[in-house]
């Protein structure tokens, strides 16, 4: 699953980045409405987690326009606005569903696999290239016979690489789509990760591009 977090408090961004990394989910995370728009035009999200309170161009008008231009994502409202006028604002607008501030990480979870539910929009719960299988719910990797459950950083760098088969994918995606700041990356992660991943199926599972980046291949060889 991928989601566009679009949040520009950083201590509540930060916060549910790292919450919804620990569950396996990859997260694209957008500080200010243009930043959002942007993201949520030429991106494969699952769901749009939209803070109304932007600067700028506000989540309303962010909303409005996104879905005038007829694009459905599920959306849900990350919201300080309690009133019910607010409330059924933005579910006019065209979101699905909104939380209040402050909220549990389990109340938002729960709505998050709801709207995906009512739009039928849950991703695959299975993904496969390259001869690997990759089981969403459990983390679980197959490959060649052998099925291991990786931990969430190797389990997030395959996602990356499965999702784009036969597309090399250079270091500096790989990082931001798996580390929540640069800040937490050594200069050799990716290539750490790497290894351990081959060190439980085979060298051949990820195939390096010197200079370039990586790949997982569309067919197995």
């Amino acid at each position: 699953m991928r989601i566009l977090l679009i949040e520009d408090d950083p201590m509540i961004g930060q916060s549910l980045s790292r919450a919804l990394h620990e569950q396996g989910i990859l997260v694209e995370w957008a500080r200010d409405g243009e930043q959002g728009e942007a993201a949520w035009h030429r991106g494969d999200h699952s769901v749009v987690l939209l803070d109304i309170g932007l600067p700028g161009q506000s989540g309303v008008d962010l909303l409005r326009t996104v879905r005038a231009a007829t694009v459905d994502t599920p959306v849900v409202v990350i919201t300080a606005r309690a009133e019910i006028d607010s409330r059924v604002a933005v579910l006019d607008l065209g979101a699905d569903d909104y939380v209040v501030k402050p909220f549990e990480l389990r109340e938002l979870f729960a709505r998050i696999r709801a709207v995906m539910r009512r739009h039928d929009r849950r991703p695959r719960s299975i993904l496969v290239a390259g001869g690997l299988t990759i089981d969403l719910a459990t983390h679980v990797v197959s490959y060649r016979q052998k099925a291991i459950r990786l931990p969430t950083r190797e389990f997030a760098l395959l996602q990356v690489l499965v999702r784009q088969p036969g597309k090399i994918v250079p270091r500096d995606i790989i990082e931001r789509e798996i580390y929540l700041s640069l800040d937490e990356i050594e200069s050799n992660a990716v290539d750490v990760l790497i290894h351990s991943i081959r060190r439980k199926f085979d060298r051949e599972i990820i195939r390096n591009v010197r200079g370039a980046g990586w790949l997982v291949i569309k067919d197995a060889s």
